[in-house]
């Protein structure tokens, strides 16, 4: 795992939890204890965690865009490229619901494209993307602003979703676990991700390959409910990625179709 990719996943597992400890991140990563404290630091030193005895909790940063912003130039080929492939799935003239994250932003930049299209974006930072393209009809589902991620959560951000329908839900997701499902770090994005599940005709989930064998705190939907799971070429290498085959077979078995890229 690139050192890129293991720091967005470190931060990731942090901020999902109340604290976590070295050995724990030591064995969800499969790498030494010595290389979690070294990633540790460097996450400190960029204001986005903060080590305690033993492990690490997540900072409150006085950018509440730190989160985001931070993880957002981390692999961005890689997600770039994703992206890209995401919005080759798209018919032009859909009605689409974006998820939030650093991924489906690449997607928005792809999806003027594709254009006619209705776009309903879950997070700020895509609808600010999306805002000025020709032949996109732009909804912003309301909801409170998560901070650190400015993705739309709670109540009226669910209300929105129960009252739209949509052809294509496209999905980021924290995790993708052969048992576990679909899941991610925060309970209010998973329950955005469940009610969207239920609101469009198919769903395309998008991730790199550090996020299959990944089990995220909060349980979204076991994996056949995915049409589509798009995600980069390194999946397949167990070397670099040892959940990676394995998550990728139970992804076939349940039916859901794996486009690498």
């Amino acid at each position: 795992m690139g050192v890129a990719n293991r720091l967005d996943l470190t931060l990731r597992l942090v901020q999902g939890s109340d604290r976590v400890s070295v050995s724990e991140l030591s064995h969800r990563l499969g790498v030494s204890e010595m290389t979690v404290r070294r990633d540790l630091d460097a996450l400190e030193q960029q204001g986005l965690v903060r080590r305690v005895h033993g492990g690490a909790v997540a900072a409150r940063p006085r950018d509440e865009d730190a989160g985001f912003s931070a993880r957002q130039p981390w692999q961005a080929a890689t997600k770039d490229r994703l992206g890209a492939a995401v919005a080759t799935l798209v018919e032009p003239g859909s009605r689409v619901l974006l998820d939030a994250g650093t991924t489906t932003v690449h997607v928005a930049e792809h999806l003027a494209a594709r254009a006619p299209l209705t776009v309903a974006v879950l997070s700020l930072q895509a609808a600010m993307s999306l805002a000025d393209s020709p032949g996109i009809e732009l909804l912003v589902v309301g909801g409170r602003s998560r901070p650190a991620e400015h993705s739309l959560v709670g109540p009226l951000a669910l209300r929105t979703l129960e009252s739209l329908a949509f052809d294509c839900f496209v999905m980021s997701i924290g995790g993708v676990h052969a048992e576990h499902g679909w899941s991610e770090f925060s309970l209010d994005d998973a329950a955005v991700k469940q009610v969207g599940l239920t609101r469009a005709t198919r769903t395309i989930a998008v991730a790199d390959a550090t996020k299959l064998g990944v089990r995220a705190f909060s349980r979204v939907a076991p994996l056949g409910a995915v049409h589509r799971f798009v995600t980069d070429k390194a999946a397949e290498d167990a070397t670099t990625h040892p959940s990676g085959p394995e998550t990728l077979d139970a992804l076939r078995d349940a039916g859901v179709d794996s486009l690498l890229v």
